[in-house]
């Protein structure tokens, strides 16, 4: 029985034709699995970027994978994610739209053009429990990929 982890999207749902590398941990009591970029990108000075990690996470019902960026390309090279920390949540894990592809959207907060070439760790995601509210549940079921709850 499979509890958490990463696996491929399909090909039919690859965003890039590059090798991708699952997450891992940098080390034996490290939390988070650091994510790697597929591909070269080039940010320019105070704009975004969305990279394609090719990559779904299953987990448990009350789990969900928070992702933030790695404190290095954060505190070296000025980039953030434009949501200030990602949530992928259980039912993310192949939707009917994008079967669970991971999107990491970068800002660039420096004022130069910031290079990320391909393999270079980019975020770190860490699975948590959650909790659920007496009248905060609901009933419906995702029906697609990034924003689709809010249709």
């Amino acid at each position: 029985m499979k509890i958490r982890g990463f696996e491929l999207v399909s090909d039919k749902n690859k965003k890039q034709n590059d090798e991708v590398k699952l997450p891992k941990r940098g080390s034996k009591t490290s939390a988070g699995y650091d994510f790697y970029t597929p591909i070269d990108v080039d940010i320019e000075a105070g704009k975004q970027a969305i990279v394609w990690t090719d990559i779904k996470a299953y987990m448990q019902e009350d789990e969900v994978l928070q992702l933030y960026v790695r404190s290095s390309i954060g505190i070296k090279k000025g980039i953030v994610l434009s949501n200030g920390t990602g949530i992928v949540d259980h039912d993310y894990y192949n939707n009917d739209s994008n079967e669970g592809n991971i999107g990491i959207a970068l800002i660039n907060n420096s004022d130069k053009t910031v290079n990320i070439n391909a393999g270079e760790r980019i975020a770190q995601g860490i699975f948590m429990k959650y909790l659920v509210a007496d009248q905060g549940n609901s009933d419906e079921t995702r029906t697609g990929g990034i924003g689709s709850t809010d249709k």
